[in-house]
Order: structure tokens, then sequence, then C-alpha cells
């Protein structure tokens, strides 16, 4: 009997081979540059000028725009800028306006004055939610079913190079030549990713609503009519709320143990970055071979227990053989996680509404990222780095028990055509 098309796993070549992988990948680093500037970068500037975890964890609720970026997200589905096409476009113009926000923020002055300094990190949050907005529209409107696991390890590959490259750089020029310089090079490096934008294929998906009631009705009506669409949507909710947990002051931890801004940058950053990159590849060639539901499980436990090993780095102190086993493991199981993790809100999206369901089910992924700046710095400040740690592994487990709740749904997910 001849299986369904669906149904037949591709050949990793022929999912490696298809020519939108590079796009996806270079505009994937564009998405993920700009997000190091108020994260790392952010910690480690307040940290230079003695500022509290708990206030840095405060200062983390300027990335709120991540969150409600399903607000605006239907004005992309329904107006289409005048070049470069229906989504592009948009990827474009919030490129140009990161650039000239990183540029405000390089001039801020923390010490002196804080509330110019967030609403500059506020700003390039917000450009940088609107520009997510518009690329994951786009690669969910060119990827086919059989590419998503390999579509999702691009962008994870790109974005996590990107943000390696911009926290790495950032941390180590602030050593020599101050905040100012590092951030104003970065607004440069912002500028150029519209080449990338402008030589990307177009999406071919024309489909306009014709109205925005219609941009924000019609495809929540669609999203809530897949089976069991509440459980789904709660899977993707505490997936990663473990994970989050335990990166959300990953900077400040590492100054605390006792490495340097320069070491973070040029050896921390660079681990953390390369077995991020492993487990991407790793995940997208796992997710070809063995589907949604069982990568979502393996990947699942794997991200919870590697949490664990930074409560051993935290009881040895400064030592780069802890530290370089906790980062590898850590990273390496958290990108795989978010390569399954991807992919399940790519298959629940129809390309019709991509940007808008695209953006409610990533805010809603990144809700604990976002959420929980305050808790996490307030645990750190209360009840030291080993408690930390041990509350990150907790936190994992209500998502592994969601997902194999829902593996039924999950499986039958991951068999459906793309919806168009």
């Amino acid at each position: 009997m001849n299986q369904p098309a669906s149904a037949v796993k591709p050949r990793l070549r022929e999912v490696l081979a298809t020519p939108k992988m590079l796009a996806i990948l270079l505009l994937g680093a564009a998405s993920g540059f700009p997000n190091q500037v108020t994260e790392s970068s952010l910690q480690a500037w307040l940290k230079d000028v003695g500022a509290s975890n708990t206030t840095i964890g405060l200062l983390t609720y300027v990335a709120i725009p991540y969150l409600l970026k399903p607000l605006w997200a239907p004005l992309i589905d329904r107006y289409t800028l005048p070049f470069l096409g229906r989504r592009r476009g948009w990827i474009m113009l919030m490129q140009l306006a990161l650039a000239a926000a990183i540029a405000l923020f390089a001039v801020q002055d923390p010490a002196a004055h804080l509330l110019p300094f967030a609403l500059c990190a506020f700003a390039i949050v917000f450009f940088s939610a609107t520009q997510d907005i518009a690329y994951d529209a786009w690669r969910t409107d060119v990827t086919l079913p059989q590419e998503r696991g390999m579509a999702a390890a691009a962008v994870n590959l790109g974005y996590r190079t990107a943000a390696y490259a911009a926290s790495a750089f950032s941390l180590i020029a602030a050593d020599y030549f101050g905040w100012r310089v590092a951030l104003l090079v970065l607004a440069g490096v912002m500028a150029l990713f519209c080449l990338a934008t402008w030589r990307a294929p177009s999406s071919h998906n024309q489909y306009r609503p014709r109205s925005l009631a219609e941009s924000v009705v019609t495809p929540l009506r669609e999203l809530l009519a897949t089976p069991g669409a509440q459980a789904l949507i709660a899977v993707v909710l505490l997936f990663k709320i473990g994970d989050a947990f335990a990166n959300k002051l990953f900077t400040p931890f590492m100054m605390d143990v006792g490495f340097s801004k320069h070491e973070i940058g040029a050896i921390v950053k660079a681990l953390f970055t390369v077995s991020s990159l492993a487990g991407s590849l790793l995940g997208g060639i796992f997710m070809v071979r063995l589907g949604l539901l069982r990568s979502m499980l393996a990947f699942g436990v794997l991200q919870a227990l590697s949490n664990l090993l930074y409560c051993v780095l935290a009881l040895s102190g400064k030592s780069y053989a802890v530290m370089a086993a906790a980062v590898v493991i850590e990273h390496l199981a958290a990108a795989m996680g978010n390569i399954a993790l991807v992919a399940l809100i790519m298959a629940m999206c129809d390309t019709r509404y991509s940007a808008f369901q695209y953006a409610l089910l990533s805010a809603l992924a990144v809700l604990p990222r976002y959420s929980l700046g305050y808790p996490a710095g307030w645990v750190a400040d209360h009840g030291g780095w080993y408690i930390y740690y041990v509350a990150s592994f907790v936190l994992a487990l209500p998502g592994l028990a969601c997902v194999w709740w829902n593996r039924r749904r999950i499986e039958s997910l991951d068999q459906r055509p793309q919806a168009a």
C-alpha cells in the first residue's frame, strides 16, 4: 500500500537543497541581531554602572513589545508597502528603523538618566518585534510542510549566529572602547541586512484581508478551529518556560560567578553559540527522522535536565571546565527544543493569516521569557543562583506533561497538509 504524500519522510538532502533555505537563514540572522542589544548588552551595561539584579530584572520589561506584537500584526497582513511585496517591504522598513534606534541608544547614559535609556531600548524591541512579524509570516508562506524542521533549523542557525556576533562584539568592544563605539558599529551592521531582504525571494502570497476586522476575527476563528486548539496553545505557552527562566539572567549569573565581560564575550558566548548552532542543526536533522511528537518529547526532557548543570557551576564558582560543560550541554538541548517548538507553530498557521497567527502563537511562546524578569531577579537576589536553577528545572516539568497529554493531537497536526 502506498503511503500518503504527507506521510512520506523526505530525504535530508532534498530539504537542504531548496534555494529558499539560504534566504531563511540570512533573514533569521537579521531577526536575531538586535535581540541581544536589549538583552545581554543592556544587562552588562547596567551591571557596569552598579545596578542591582532586581533593577536589571525590572528593565528587562522593555521587551514587552515581543509579547504585544499580535496587537499590530493584523496591520502587516492587511496593508502592503509600495516596495518589495507584501512581506519584504515591512522587513526592510523595520531594519532601517532598527539601525537608527540602536544608534540613538548608543549615546545614552544609564547612570545619569535611566528613563531615556529604557525608552530607546523599548523602541529597539518594538521595531525588532515588527520585523519578526513580517519575517515569520514570510517564512511561513514560503515553507512547505516537509521543510518545516529544516526551516526551523535555518532560522535558528541565522538567529543565534547573529545574536552571538552582536552580543560578543558589544561586550568585548565595550571593555576596550566603551559602549558608545560598540553600539554605533552594531547600528551600521543592522543597516546592511537590508541587502539580504532586497535579494530574498518573494513569498508570492497575494491574499489580502478586506478589512482590519477580517485580519483579526477570521484568523482567530481559523486557528481555534484546529482540533484541540486550546490544548495545543497550552503546549506552545509551557514548552520553553523552564529554559526561558534559566537563561533570563544568564549574563549577570556569569559575572557573579567571576567571569569578566571579555571572558563572557570571547569564551562563554562562543560556547553558547557554537552549541546552539549544533543543536539547531541536530534538531532539524532529528525532526526529519523522528517527526514532531517524538522530537518534542526527547528535546523537552534534555532541555529540562540540562538546566541543573548550572547548579554545579553555582556551587563550584569560576571554573572553565564546569562552565564549558554546562553551557554547551544546556544550549545544545535548548536549541533542539526550540526547533521543535517553531515547527509546531508553523504547522498550526494558515498562510493567508500567517502574520497574525504566527505573531500570536510566538508571543505566547516567549511570554515566559519576557514576563519573568522581575521574579527571576528576585529569586537570584534572595535565593541565590543554586535555587534559581533548581526552580528552572521544576518550571520545565508542566510543559513536558502537556506535550504527552496532547501527543495524539500533535501527531495529527504533523500529518496535516499546509493550510492555504
